[in-house]
């Protein structure tokens, strides 16, 4: 018993950095003034996905992600880790998408690659937190959805199912839903494992077409075509029979004003000395103030 899972992921700016230079005058991400890392969230989708790979020999876990050809980087993460393969979406009709028009492009390409049982990704990035993305493409699918998922329990191939902790407010439930199925992962879920030494050897010469392309001398001629599973496949909206008009900025009618850095300053302090007396009172300060209690 084996499945295929897609693992949607995304390389996103580190909002951490967040200056002035965030947002370009028409609105979108500056991405080129930001550290780029893996969407945290996504991390977790990913160790779900390998761990069924672990327990059900056959399975394959096939990365799926959107950007600049520099995001190819996030398929090598995903193979460092375990991944067998990866599809970049890129072409300079996807830029600027917002939620409905990335929905829409990985949508199309989920429809491309057509077999899977499970696609499975974070509950949201980092660069939006609208937890919008993964019920978009199970919508756009017509599949079943299960969200703020915390672990993959149990799947079933003859049964066609599959049972799932999720955090819902107040606690958790478990519950089962029918194969093919979208899932997205909190990030209270298990982290993802590190790089597998041996992974990071087989495939750290792993390249899209753009970054081929960037390289003027390479210092391994011919790798790439004695080994062809070190080329990460690259897709355009041709590729994937999608509509330039739900693409990128022409597809997205969500529209950002402005991107702000807040750091939250405290009004006012109070030093204390850490003995009985005063620790005691601060404690019934909190108290009275509903702060603690």
């Amino acid at each position: 018993m084996s499945f295929k899972i897609i693992v949607l992921a995304k390389q996103v700016p580190d909002t951490r950095n967040v200056g002035k230079d965030a947002m370009k005058a028409d609105g979108t991400i500056n991405r080129a003034a930001l550290p780029a890392i893996f969407n945290p969230e996504d991390l977790n989708a990913l160790e779900q996905a390998l761990r069924i790979k672990d327990a059900y020999p056959g399975t394959t876990v096939t990365m799926l992600t959107m950007g600049p050809g520099r995001a190819a980087e996030i398929i090598r993460e995903g193979l460092f880790r375990g991944a067998d393969g990866g599809y970049l979406l890129t072409d300079r009709a996807f830029a600027g998408a917002d939620t409905l028009a990335t929905s829409y492009a990985l949508a199309t390409a989920i429809r491309k690659i057509k077999e899977f049982d499970i696609i499975i990704g974070g509950r949201q990035a980092i660069d939006g937190d609208t937890a919008q993305v993964g019920p978009q493409v199970a919508e756009k699918l017509g599949l079943t959805q299960i969200t703020y998922a915390e672990e993959i329990l149990h799947v079933d191939k003859e049964a066609a199912s599959i049972r799932v902790k999720r955090h819902i407010d107040g606690g958790v439930e478990t519950v089962e839903g029918p194969l093919p199925i979208v899932i997205t992962v909190n990030g209270s879920a298990a982290p993802c494992r590190p790089r597998n030494a041996k992974l990071v050897m087989k495939y750290k010469h792993a390249l899209g077409a753009q970054e081929m392309a960037q390289i003027e001398n390479h210092p391994h001629p011919g790798l790439h075509e004695a080994r062809p599973y070190l080329n990460i496949a690259e897709w355009s909206v041709a590729d994937v029979d999608g509509d330039v008009s739900q693409c990128g900025l022409s597809g997205s009618p969500t529209k950002v004003k402005t991107i702000e850095n807040i750091v939250f300053t405290a009004k006012e302090s109070k030093t204390i000395n850490g003995t009985d007396v005063e620790i005691e009172e601060m404690i019934v300060e909190l108290i009275a103030n509903h702060t603690i209690g």
